[in-house]
């Protein structure tokens, strides 16, 4: 039987089975990255993961930090379009809002390890422009959340709420710690009924 299930850290691919040579490239650096830290990774080694040399890379990419920063900004570009589009798909039920959100970045999580350790660990890493450029593109993601959260605690301040949606996503995104301990649906179930209960506490 064939599987169904996208690629692993396919969400930097425009299109899951027909990934251009540039993201080929930025799914092997994604996961050489998250094994061993960027600055541990040469171009070489980006190069041989994806059977070219290492200065045919160049074509793609000015430098290994470049890669970094278009892994980053692809990835943050995702999660807030998608997370906006499921929010906008679920309607005016504030529980149907959240339910989708919860499932959106579980999925996201579950499919892309690598691209949660390399998030973690290697921001910090970019240009200063580039991590801004990030850092704002996850800010609206955050505060897509937070609207939604705003509704279901409507007591609480935004900082409050900013505070739950970090919370939640710490869980979520603890992922890469715990693979292969569960299957796949199990996994998603327990991380959505986790993150429902820290959100809706």
């Amino acid at each position: 039987m064939t599987s169904t299930r996208p690629a692993r850290d396919a969400a930097l691919h425009a299109d899951v089975d027909r990934p251009s040579r540039r993201e080929q490239i930025l799914q092997a650096a994604a996961q050489l990255f998250a094994e061993r830290g960027s600055r541990a990774v040469g171009v070489d080694d980006v190069g041989a993961a994806v059977g070219v040399t290492g200065p045919a890379i160049y074509r793609h990419f000015a430098s290994k930090d470049a890669m970094l920063a278009e892994m980053l900004l692809r990835i943050s570009e995702r999660l807030l379009a998608g997370g906006s589009e499921v929010v906008a798909r679920a309607g005016d039920d504030v529980h149907g809002q959240l339910r989708a959100l919860i499932a959106f970045q579980v999925d996201f999580a579950l499919d892309n390890p690598a691209l949660i350790t390399v998030q973690d660990r290697d921001l910090g890493t970019l240009a200063d422009a580039d991590a801004a450029q990030v850092r704002r593109l996850q800010r609206r993601y955050v505060e897509v959340w937070v609207a939604v959260l705003a509704r279901l605690h409507p007591a609480a301040d935004a900082a409050a709420c900013r505070a739950r949606a970090h919370a939640v996503f710490g869980l979520i995104n603890s992922t890469p710690h715990s693979a292969g301990r569960l299957s796949r649906p199990a996994m998603a179930a327990l991380l959505s009924d986790m993150a429902w209960a820290a959100a809706t506490a």
